[in-house]
């Protein structure tokens, strides 16, 4: 299997630079904060903003960006960690619906999956960000028109210096490299008609330096001396040499073939356009009849609320799908399809987080449920919010319709994904079950202080 790359970014650009390399990377938005970054890195420096050089804006905004992502992997990793209880399985294509036929301490079932808490080195995060300087002044994003214009009139007939800034980290080791591609763009002589076309099309407005090399704007551009890649965004021959020095091959990236290097996500046309294809989306035809989702099976996070004192589980988690998506308009345990170097404990830690808001930081995992059809397997996590913590559910992409605390008691109210109505009545019983030996191990450990 392929080493994992992490792109922290939304940004289509960067990805499809990947998916034309041969990687299909897991995509992760940082989130982050850029004005506070740049603020925050000026006060310490003691300058204004706009005396920090372009080079140095691109190098903290991703490393910012790497770390943000970086640190949400190593919370899903903690968590695998401090993971107790059991994993029960089920056979049904073999035992018949609800037969357990095995059961294993949830670290055992960990050790045996290979995912990203047993690897030795990987997944790797990359980060980016890129600004364009001309005779002196940074440009980042316009994000108006106004602005957009002036800075295209600006732009006409001169040459300027596109910075993009490059973080990886390797999460197994730590290992952190920074790098700075540049390459110098030249323009074309453009005409005001030229300019309000451009802007027209709304492509300069969310771009760094207001033009893009592969859209509109390539028309534009008379000439480019350095790296094309890192005009885009991602300077691929910078990555490769970043990832090289770690000692690992590139082609140990490589994922993706010649037929299947697209940046859509062709298994679901009716999917919002800009939905991303992951590593391990895709369908398994079953021997039980039904198409499933998830090349490596999939996985979620059946969350739930006890009352500490009692130990009755009052509520639990759940997300109502997005009707776009498999099995959409029913409610179940936020997750989805594991990714690839991800155990599918790992995969629901993450999906949960993503799609609902939940933690990993505010929850404890104590036991999980594997629906095992062969090639492909449906895993369920049971897990319960730390004494102290608060998980506030929030629907944190488009795969939710919406996402809430749900009592037990009406559960049987709500369409369930298949999942999870046909084993809901046992996993109410495991889900007591295990608030009762959560109760107990609190009554002693109080005893024994």
């Amino acid at each position: 299997m392929a080493l994992p790359l992490i792109l922290a970014s939304h940004s289509r650009p960067r990805r499809d630079l990947l998916y034309s390399a041969g990687i299909c990377p897991m995509i992760r938005e940082s989130h982050v904060d850029e004005r506070a970054v740049i603020l925050d890195m000026a006060k310490r420096q003691n300058v204004n903003p706009d005396q920090i050089p372009a080079q140095e804006r691109v190098a903290a905004l991703s490393r910012a960006k790497a770390q943000t992502v970086a640190e949400s992997f190593k919370a899903v990793k903690e968590a695998a960690k401090n993971a107790r209880g059991y994993r029960q399985i089920s056979t049904p294509l073999k035992d018949g619906h609800g037969t357990i036929s095995a059961v294993e301490s949830m670290q055992d079932a960990i050790n045996s999956q290979q995912g990203m808490a047993t690897i030795q080195v990987g997944p790797l995060v990359v980060g980016c960000d890129s600004m364009f300087t001309l005779d002196g002044v940074t440009y980042g994003k316009p994000h108006d028109k106004d602005r957009a214009r002036t800075r295209l009139h600006l732009m006409s007939g001169k040459t300027g210096t596109l910075w993009t800034g490059h973080c990886l980290i390797d999460l197994a080791s730590g290992k952190e490299l920074h790098a700075v591609s540049s390459s110098q763009v030249t323009f074309c002589e453009l005409s005001d008609a030229d300019i309000e076309s451009y802007i027209a099309t709304g492509e300069p407005l969310e771009v760094a330096g207001s033009f893009t090399l592969e859209g509109f704007g390539s028309a534009f551009i008379s000439s480019i001396q350095g790296d094309p890649s890192g005009v885009i965004g991602l300077s691929i021959p910078t990555l490769r040499g970043m990832i090289e020095s770690l000692g690992i091959a590139w082609t140990n990236l490589w994922n993706l073939t010649r037929e299947d290097k697209s940046p859509s996500n062709p298994d679901n046309p009716v999917a919002p356009k800009d939905n991303v294809h992951q590593p391990g989306d895709g369908w398994i035809e079953c021997l039980c009849g039904h198409r499933h989702w998830g090349l490596n099976g999939a996985s979620g996070v059946l969350l739930a609320r006890r009352n500490e004192q009692t130990g009755e589980v009052t509520d639990v988690l759940l997300q109502h799908r997005a009707l776009w998506s498999a099995e959409g308009g029913t409610w179940g345990a936020p997750g989805g399809a594991t990714s690839d170097g991800e155990s599918p404990l790992e995969g629901a830690l993450r999906e949960s987080f993503e799609e609902a808001n939940i933690h990993p930081d505010d929850i404890e995992v104590e036991g999980s449920y594997l629906e095992d059809h062969g090639p492909w397997g449906y895993t369920t996590v049971f897990a319960f919010e730390k004494p102290g913590h608060s998980v506030v559910p929030k629907a944190n992409d488009d795969e939710s319709l919406e996402v809430g605390w749900i009592p037990l008691r009406d559960v049987v109210n709500y369409r369930l994904i298949s999942p999870l109505q046909n084993d809901w009545s046992e996993f109410v019983k495991r889900l007591q079950e295990i608030s009762r030996r959560m109760l107990n191990n609190q009554i002693s450990s109080a005893q024994r202080q």
